[in-house]
């Protein structure tokens, strides 16, 4: 897992925002200049998948307030993700899809039989690791206020 202060793994891989010009890669260097919430989770509708991006999405305001952009990273594929919006009513955000789990790993995210853990990385505006966050059980997930906060002190760290 990348430590705090180091270098985020930039990736490109597939992803969805519910338009039609959001089908598209997507590029976590391309954020450089403001804060980008990462949201690993295991799975598309999953109970506390489901709950965590709900949430996320009532309260996206809160991520906007401080520039921060939420991208939401799980290992099903684009045409999953649609559906999985498309049940939920839509997300306020992205939904990237990780299916080779290359972003996993690079992360340090992949749990002992392969699966996702439920994981949080805040990246700075430099591109470094400001936040992080692994889930052991992954029954809970990190709230909203929490990431805000961090989103904040990485803009003013120390």
């Amino acid at each position: 897992m990348p430590a705090i202060g180091s270098p985020a793994p930039d990736f490109t891989v597939p992803g969805v925002d519910g338009t039609e010009e959001g089908r598209r890669d997507y590029t976590l260097s391309a954020y450089r200049g403001q804060p980008v919430v990462l949201a690993f989770y295991p799975g598309d509708d999953t109970p506390v998948c489901t709950r965590q991006l709900n949430a996320y999405t009532a309260e996206i305001d809160e991520f906007a307030e401080v520039g921060a952009q939420l991208l939401a990273i799980s290992p099903q594929d684009v045409d999953s993700h649609e559906r999985f919006a498309d049940k939920q009513g839509g997300f306020g955000f992205p939904l990237l899809a990780d299916t080779d789990k290359a972003v996993g790993e690079a992360y340090g995210i992949i749990g002992p039989i392969g699966f996702y853990r439920r994981s949080i990385f805040v990246v700075d505006a430099a591109g470094d690791i400001a936040y992080s966050h692994r889930a052991i059980a992954g029954l809970t997930f990190r709230p909203t206020a929490e990431l805000v906060d961090a989103v904040e002190k990485s803009k003013n760290p120390g």
